[in-house]
């Protein structure tokens, strides 16, 4: 579970790091997107490290979900009584939201895909094959950018708390001054990913990005 979400969050950084190319203009972000496809030619094949990446989020992927259920069915196993009364104050809301959070996430990411890698999806009736176009179509479309703020703030949360028991479990909360560290740790990278995702597509529903 661990190893896997720091796999994760490496990826939306990157990934964030490439969203933000749209504040530079049409012409910069399909370089960017086009870019991502030429790395590492002619040692490997047009797309070839595009679908390296694909294959180890992939795997990650099963690896974490089946993670998060083996933990599930372990902790019901553990507690075969309910509790009679469930007071949750040492818990923070975002250690409580982890499971449907993640869920949310799941469901977010395979809409994401069908609508800009998959099937290029756009709703406005625009171009599918250009990446910027594509982009400012669907946040221009208030309820896709509310989707996507939703999803927003499931993953700072989950990457919130998901930071702190991955430094947990590595052993880097030894110590009081080291579990203030991972959570301090928690709160950057869910403001700055969740943050930085949410830059864009709040920009271009007020006009800001624009083509």
């Amino acid at each position: 579970m661990a190893s896997t979400g720091l796999v994760f969050i490496a990826f939306v950084l990157l990934h964030m790091y490439g969203n933000l190319h749209a504040f530079a203009g049409e012409e910069n972000f399909n370089e960017y997107a086009e870019h991502l496809r030429t790395i590492g030619e002619p040692m490997v094949p047009y797309g070839g490290v595009l679908w390296i990446i694909r294959i180890v989020l992939i795997v990650s992927l099963v690896a974490h979900v089946w993670s998060a259920s083996q933990l599930w069915r372990r902790s019901n196993e553990a507690r075969r009584t309910r509790y009679a009364v469930k007071k949750n104050v040492h818990s923070s809301l975002s250690s409580r939201t982890m499971r449907w959070g993640g869920v949310t996430i799941l469901l977010f990411l395979i809409w994401h895909l069908l609508e800009f890698t998959i099937g290029k999806v756009n709703v406005a009736g625009g171009a599918t094959n250009n990446p910027y176009e594509l982009l400012v179509d669907s946040f221009q479309v208030w309820w896709l950018t509310i989707i996507y703020l939703v999803a927003m703030v499931a993953l700072g949360l989950h990457l919130h708390h998901g930071t702190w028991s991955a430094m947990q479990t590595l052993g880097f909360t030894g110590s009081p001054m080291a579990r203030r560290r991972a959570k301090i740790a928690g709160w950057v990278v869910a403001v700055v990913i969740a943050g930085g995702f949410s830059l864009v597509p709040l920009f271009t529903l007020f006009g800001v990005i624009t083509y």
